[in-house]
Formats: structure tokens, C-alpha cells, sequence
């Protein structure tokens, strides 16, 4: 199911592996804080005691702004927020900007992770990060992601076949564990997975690496 290319890609982003051969400032940015941090293999514990680590990681990716000239402003089209993210209309109105604070993970790597692995294993719906934002001392990473517009409501029952399809076990209510990968996914209800010609699009997810499970 799974080629032998996802395969490796998956394995160098949970094992905390340099990612090379690709240039995006994403997986830059993961590479330099890997380079200092090891990849978390624990899901939601110990914010308190990584917070430490998270604002080091923070200085790293303003760092980084400062000398990429990364740093980027907020389109004027606000359209709502989400759990994590402020949503808003790209000019071009094909696509959506997410701000997102990276509040649901215990640091910044955890956050990056997330967003590589849901680029892995959903392509329709790929995240493209275009910079940072800074608003007092909060941290966003703003994010371009396709706008789908729904044409009917995802059934939980459809979500769930999905992805114990794609070998994701229901743990409880909307949440998975993948337990070959080592992957948490949570939060898979129908306002972040959106039904469009038939095909489920998940355009918001949370996951966790937690290859001890």
C-alpha cells in the first residue's frame, strides 16, 4: 500500500534523520533544529519541562528569519479561526493562509513534524509554509494551504474506513494511532476533514510521533 519511498521519507522524519534534497524552508528549518533536538517520541506530556526547548527552537526559526528574510504579513481577508489557527483568503482566493501558534504541541519540532507528515500522507491538501508572523510575543507559522469548498457533510463512518484503510486504528471517539508507523492522528471529525465530489479532503490534522506506542 505504502511504497517503498514513503516508507523512507516517513522513517527519516520520525527518527529525527537530516532530511536532504529538498530545498522548502520547512524542511530546512527542521533540519536546523534537528540538528540541536532530538525528535519527541511522546504524545501531549511534559509541555512544562519542553518549554525550555520550545522557545530555544523559537529563537532558532526567528534566527532564521531575520537572515532569510522570512518573516511575512497577514492577508486583510480574515475568514475565521480554528482550534490552533487564525484562517484567511489568499489574494488569489484558490488558497487559504493559516497562522498557526503551534499551541497543541510541546515544541516547535513537534509542530514542523506534524505539518511533513500530513504533507506525506495527504498531498491533495499539502501545507506550503511562506513564512512567519509575530504579534507581541507570539509565534505564527503562516501556511498556504488548497481552499476546498464542500459540497456535503463527511461522515465519521466514511473517515474511519478511510483511514483503517491506511492502517490507522480507532482508538477513541475521532482519534488514531497508526501502530506500525508509530503515529498519533487526532481530531479526525467532519470539520477537519471536508467531502468534495465525493472524496474526503483532510485539510486540518494533529499528528504525534510516538514510535514507543
Amino acid at each position: 500500500m505504502f511504497s517503498n519511498e514513503f516508507r523512507q521519507k516517513l522513517q527519516n522524519i520520525t527518527s529525527g534523520t537530516l532530511i536532504e534534497g529538498s530545498a522548502d524552508h520547512c524542511t530546512t528549518i527542521r533540519n536546523i533544529i534537528c540538528r540541536s533536538f532530538p525528535t519527541s517520541t511522546t504524545v501531549k506530556t511534559d509541555f512544562e519541562n519542553k518549554s525550555i526547548a520550545k522557545e530555544e527552537q523559537r529563537l532558532l526559526i526567528e534566527r532564521y528569519c531575520e537572515e532569510n528574510h522570512f518573516w511575512i504579513n497577514l492577508p486583510d481577508t480574515y475568514l475565521t479561526r480554528g482550534g490552533e489557527a487564525k484562517i484567511y483568503l489568499d489574494t488569489s482566493q484558490k488558497d487559504v493562509i493559516k497562522a498557526n501558534d503551534a499551541v497543541y504541541y510541546a515544541t516547535w519540532l513537534e509542530f514542523i513534524n506534524s505539518i511533513l507528515l500530513h504533507n506525506l500522507f495527504f498531498e491533495n491538501t499539502a501545507y506550503t509554509l511562506i513564512g512567519f508572523y509575530k504579534e507581541a510575543e507570539t509565534l505564527y507559522a503562516v501556511l498556504r494551504q488548497p481552499f476546498i469548498i464542500s459540497d456535503g457533510i463527511a461522515e465519521l463512518s466514511d473517515i474511519k474506513l478511510f483511514l483503517e484503510y491506511n492502517g490507522f486504528e480507532n482508538t477513541k471517539r475521532q482519534d488514531y494511532i497508526h501502530r506500525e508507523f508509530g503515529l498519533i492522528l487526532e481530531d479526525m471529525h467532519d470539520e477537519n476533514v471536508i467531502l468534495h465530489n465525493d472524496l474526503l479532503f483532510f485539510i486540518d490534522t494533529v499528528f504525534y510521533i510516538n514510535i514507543l506506542q
